[in-house]
């Protein structure tokens, strides 16, 4: 008996000692250097739009989040798991008080918008960074995903979006070698998309080819309406401000008016199709890239793979 005693008395002392040890810790080299941190956290900040979309689809509310570009404060695609959390200012103008007090226990955000303020960010909990965003979309997501212990489901959210990408390609059929132009409408510049961008990256995926012009491994480049043939493809995809304010609707009016746009052979073969610049620009992450899919699905008269 006394013997039994001794021994429960061992198994509480030690149940005890690790309720009340700290959660256990890993380092991460990230692009803002090495840094350790919880092995489960629960509280976590995510300073990108693409990561938000990651946490959420890897099963993670996080506390607090950059908002949405444009949105009040988040993209309607993700804003009913958002409710409870708590907008933090944009990518480049972090809140930094009322991040503070969401007493975070790890914050994610990205070196190419938040590396002066990672000191700060640093102070408050353990921040690793990815080196950018846009194209590197999916290495990211695998990123976030180490860094809240679900590498797992991070490795089973690409693939899956790979193999969609598969189907989509061999439902496309000939289609798929169509040479896809992508344009960027805004007052203040308007630009050609390359391959090394949200979208870009996707249709690559897809197996679409591109107008010789644009088949490079860049972001974008700025033009003016000197340069509108060279928006030639076969197909057109272009976007502009979701919002239609007075004044990109003017601008984007301006554009599609122009000569040399009408003149375009996409234009007039009725190939010319406006997509969301949200959905195919802005929000980044893999709910806008599935949705993204769906919009080629429809716009090609394709069943849907999902």
């Amino acid at each position: 008996m006394f013997k039994r005693l001794i021994g429960t008395g061992i198994a509480t002392f030690a149940t005890a000692i690790l309720l009340a040890s700290p959660a256990m810790a890993r380092e991460i080299t990230h692009a803002m250097g090495v840094t350790e941190v919880p092995d489960d956290p629960q509280r976590v900040v995510i300073l990108t739009n693409e990561g938000t979309e990651a946490l959420l689809y890897l099963g993670v509310v996080p506390v607090g989040a950059a908002q949405s570009w444009g949105g009040d404060p988040w993209y309607d695609h993700i804003a009913a798991p958002l409710a409870d959390t708590v907008p933090l200012g944009t990518e480049l103008a972090v809140n930094l008080e009322i991040l503070a007090t969401l007493e975070p226990d790890l914050i994610l955000g990205t070196k190419v918008r938040q590396e002066a303020i990672y000191p700060q960010l640093s102070a408050i909990a353990p921040t690793i960074m990815t080196e950018t965003i846009g194209g590197e979309w999916q290495d990211n997501l695998r990123f976030y995903a180490d860094a809240i212990g679900r590498s797992a489901e991070g490795e089973a959210a690409i693939t899956g979006f790979a193999e969609r990408t598969e189907k989509l390609h061999d439902a496309l059929g000939d289609a798929v070698n169509e040479q896809i132009s992508m344009v960027r409408f805004s007052p203040n510049r308007t630009r050609i998309y390359y391959k090394d961008t949200f979208s870009g990256l996707a249709l690559n995926q897809i197996g679409f080819q591109r107008p010789a012009a644009q088949d490079r491994d860049e972001f974008a480049t700025e033009v003016t309406k000197e340069r509108i043939p060279e928006m030639e493809g076969d197909r057109i995809f272009y976007f502009s401000d979701d919002l239609d304010g007075d004044e990109a609707s003017a601008n984007l009016d301006e554009w599609l008016n122009d000569p040399l746009w009408l003149n375009l052979n996409a234009v007039k073969a009725g190939k010319a199709q406006r997509v969301s610049e949200v959905i195919w620009n802005n929000a980044g992450g893999i709910y806008a890239a599935h949705l993204m899919l769906d919009d080629i699905e429809t716009i090609y008269g394709l069943a849907s793979t999902r």
